[in-house]
Order: C-alpha cells, then sequence, then structure tokens
C-alpha cells in the first residue's frame, strides 16, 4: 500500500460524500486516522458500526485537533458555525476544505472564521446520487467524475496541489476555477435542472387527484427520472437554491426565454424548429457519454458495485 497522502483527515458531517469520502481513505490508505464528527449521536453510532472511520466525535472541536486535512461534509448554510467552532482547535498548516455545491457563499461563510496559518481550498466533487446517510457512500463515487477546487488569491500553492493529489487518488479528475464560475457553471448543469425536476414532480403531485392517480400509476421513464433527482436531500438543496440564488436566477432567465420559444414552435406548428432543437439537444447527450460522464448502460449505469465491505445493508430511499 502506497503512503497515505495524509496522517489524519477529519470529516465533518457523513453522509453520501463524506461516507464515500472515507471509504476511498480506508480502501486505498488515504490517510492513517480518520476522525469522524456529526450532531446526531444516532447518525454517529452507524458511521461506526459501518467502520467508516477511526475515532468518532459528537464535537467538532475535538474531532479536528491534530487533523492535516479538515473537510466539511455538510450543507452549504450549516458551513460557517462548523468553522466558528472548530477554528480555535485547528492545527497550524492545516488544510480546510469542503464539498458544498455553492462556493462564493462558503468563502463567505468559512474564511472569516479560520486563523491566518491554516490553508482553506474550497472543494466540490461532482458526483453524487439521490441517497444520503453513512450507509449510501461507496468506492466508486468519485472515479472519472469531475472534483472542482476554487482556492483563493492568496491559498498556499502547495496546498492546493496537495489536495488535488487526494482526489486524483479516490479516482476523480480535478479541475482548479474561481468560486464565482464555479458557481455560474453549476447554476446551469446542476442546480436549474434540480429546480426544475423539484417543480414538475410538485406539477405531478399536484394533478395527481385530477387524474385519479394516473400520475404515479403510469410514470414513463421521463418522469421517474425527474423524480430521482427531485428525491435528493431536502436541506442541502434549500440551501443551494439560497446561497447561489444570483447565478440561478440569471440562468432560470435564460431558461424562461428559451422555453417561451419552444411554446411558440409548439402553438405555430413549427415542427423545424422543434426538430432543430431535439437534434441539438440529443448531440449534447451524446457527446456526455462520449466524456464518460454518464453511460448508455440500463438505469444509466448508476447501480454501484459495492466491493467493500464497509456497506452490507442496502441504503434507504427516502
Amino acid at each position: 500500500m502506497n503512503a497515505p497522502h495524509f496522517e489524519k483527515v477529519a470529516l465533518i458531517g457523513i453522509g453520501l460524500i463524506g461516507s464515500s469520502i472515507a471509504i476511498n481513505m480506508r480502501e486505498r490508505g488515504l490517510a492513517r486516522e480518520i476522525a469522524i464528527a456529526t450532531r446526531r449521536p444516532e447518525t454517529l453510532k452507524r458511521a461506526e458500526e459501518l467502520g467508516l472511520g477511526t475515532s468518532y466525535h459528537l464535537d467538532t472541536a475535538d474531532a479536528v485537533r491534530d487533523a492535516d486535512l479538515v473537510i466539511l461534509c455538510l450543507p452549504v448554510g450549516s458551513c460557517g458555525a462548523a468553522a466558528a467552532a472548530m477554528a480555535p482547535s485547528l492545527k497550524p498548516g492545516a488544510i480546510v476544505s469542503d464539498v458544498g455545491s455553492v462556493k462564493a457563499s462558503v468563502v463567505q461563510q468559512v474564511q472569516p472564521h479560520l486563523p491566518a496559518n491554516v490553508h482553506f481550498v474550497p472543494g466540490h466533487p461532482i458526483a453524487g446520487t439521490e441517497q444520503s446517510g453513512p450507509d449510501a457512500g461507496f468506492l466508486e463515487l468519485f472515479e472519472n467524475r469531475w472534483t472542482i477546487l476554487t482556492p483563493l488569491p492568496e491559498t498556499d500553492e502547495a496546498a492546493t496541489q496537495r489536495l488535488r493529489a487526494f482526489w486524483e487518488a479516490t479516482g476523480a479528475m480535478v479541475e482548479i476555477m474561481t468560486p464565482e464560475h464555479h458557481d455560474l457553471v453549476l447554476a446551469i448543469v446542476s442546480h436549474v435542472p434540480h429546480l426544475i425536476a423539484y417543480n414538475i414532480v410538485g406539477t405531478a403531485a399536484d394533478l395527481e387527484t385530477v387524474t385519479q392517480s394516473e400520475v404515479i400509476k403510469f410514470s414513463a421513464s421521463g418522469f421517474r427520472d425527474f423524480t430521482r433527482i427531485a428525491a435528493s436531500d431536502p436541506t442541502m438543496w434549500r440551501d443551494i437554491f439560497l446561497t447561489n440564488r444570483d447565478a440561478v436566477l440569471e440562468m432560470l432567465a435564460r431558461f424562461s426565454e428559451d422555453l417561451a420559444s419552444l411554446q411558440r414552435a409548439i402553438r405555430w406548428g413549427d415542427g423545424d424548429a422543434l426538430f432543430d432543437l431535439f437534434s441539438r439537444t440529443r448531440a449534447i447527450r451524446r457527446s456526455i457519454v462520449q466524456a464518460g460522464q454518464d453511460t448508455e448502460e440500463a438505469n444509466f449505469g448508476r447501480l454501484p458495485h459495492r466491493k467493500d465491505s464497509w456497506n452490507e445493508t442496502p441504503p434507504a430511499a427516502e
């Protein structure tokens, strides 16, 4: 086994992303010690039952003591409070990161609390499923998926490269950009699609009584795919939309303009316009598959292959 990337890593939060990071560290030998912290005793107990760490803590400050790397695996809106709680106990030279889907807000929340002698490298692994909790993690979650790092201008370059190497060791591909650019990109590729999914499933729920339960009974693949997205963690997505509101609203305005054009094409029977749009979007789907960011396999190949012993109990859907 290769030498570990870090002696001690502290994971603050142990949901899907946190548990998958823990499994990667144990299976791939990326850290000697894994400290896990979470506020709920029952969640911490389950993490211990799964063998995800080497120490377990209800107190964030206790977990980060002597840690070389601290990763906030929390909903975006909780990162500031966690940073304030752990700041006095951070080891000089430690790297602090996160996994949130919004970056500018995390910087605003976390940076003011951190001492000058630690290195702050915000991060976002673009990987996930609709499952949550410590049971949801699996080894392959990050393989061939992008992790974006958004270091600040004053961030030590060596710390950024050390964190890049850590993520690459999980199988991830790493890109570096500014927090503001990250938030604009993620608004269109992730946040707005989730918002649309939540809205469509909500509309279907309103229609359920009108159609006498036929919406659920006859759900076709399109609606089923929307419900998969809309089953994602509600706390996490509430925080994402509130903390990335400017970029989301900008992308929603663009979407609304394009939707209005589509409505006109349908109203006026413009088959050529519809065919051109559907051809362009079909080509985008093919390019995503060719880039290795999805697969044409049944169920989109999203069923995880659990080769490890950390997750013997299948996660329950929310």
